[in-house]
């Protein structure tokens, strides 16, 4: 009898804890932005994100017909832009759909192609993305508008606390020399006041070019003779070079960082930010990794 009553129990809570029949059906092109739907978005929407594993590169990624049919059934549709996610427009120009409402945050950021992407790293973005995704709810889903507005105060609020760890570091190290192998990273950096060097290095990973001789020698010369205070590195994209750089860092005492360009699993977007903001400190401060 017990065991039947776990079992009612058990599928009553599946059943709450399901989205609505009715939900809004949502796709995100990256997780991050899936992980704001689902906090604004509550069990009124019924979010896919596309780009969701942490440990692939998603430079590598592929559509599929499955995806194709998840966006053309979308009512509202979140993606990157700036040529992030160019994969995405075309899924969009394919399968049209009047009443669909589509957010482009690099619009939204006033980015365009050949800008540093990984707008998801500038601490003005994801407070940006979610008003605008509030006001993109309410008006596919008027009858829940309530309920959308409160939970955008309460994410704006959550939001906040990566905004404060920005401004405290940035008084902290503003002006402070740091290098990375692609700019993943760029944008927080900036909004810390760091001086990035090898930014050119930085830019032909990112195109999927060679960087020059030149600039390869730089970036050696930085780690070994300890002109940057930290290496940043995307531990989801790595190749024979980048394994080089940070073994010389490793060599010259240069603290490493790892960040990804997906969110981790399991893991909110503050989490995620302060986590990896709280492992540039440490390596800045000097303490052991």
């Amino acid at each position: 009898m017990k065991r039947l009553a776990g079992l009612v129990l058990a599928a009553t809570l599946a059943v709450a804890a399901a989205p609505a029949r009715s939900a809004v059906k949502l796709v995100a092109a990256e997780n991050f932005y899936g992980s704001l739907a689902h906090a604004i978005g509550g069990l009124q929407v019924e979010v896919v994100s596309v780009l969701n594993n942490p440990d692939q590169d998603p430079h590598l990624f592929e559509t599929s017909p499955a995806v194709a049919r998840q966006v053309a059934d979308a009512r509202i549709v979140i993606l990157n832009g700036a040529g992030y996610d160019s994969w995405m427009a075309k899924l969009l120009t394919a399968a049209p759909r009047p009443q669909r409402t589509v957010i482009v945050v690099a619009d939204l950021m006033h980015a365009k192609a050949g800008d540093n992407p990984h707008l998801w790293y500038d601490p003005a973005t994801m407070p940006a993305v979610a008003r605008a995704l509030a006001a993109a709810l309410a008006k596919t889903d008027p009858d829940h508008a309530s309920d959308y507005a409160a939970r955008l105060a309460t994410t704006l609020a959550s939001l906040a606390r990566v905004e404060a760890r920005v401004k405290a570091l940035r008084d902290k190290w503003a002006g402070t020399p740091v290098t990375a192998t692609e700019p993943v990273f760029g944008p927080m950096a900036d909004a810390l006041g760091l001086a990035m060097r090898n930014q050119s290095f930085q830019r032909a990973v990112m195109n999927d070019t060679e960087p020059s001789a030149s600039d390869v020698a730089r970036f050696e010369d930085d780690l070994k003779n300890n002109k940057v205070k930290a290496l940043l590195y995307n531990k989801q994209v790595t190749d024979k070079l980048t394994d080089h750089l940070i073994a010389l860092a490793r060599k010259a005492k240069v603290p490493v960082v790892a960040v990804t360009e997906t969110q981790p699993a399991d893991t909110a977007y503050e989490d995620w930010m302060l986590s990896e903001l709280n492992a540039l400190d440490q390596a800045l401060t000097g303490a052991p990794q």
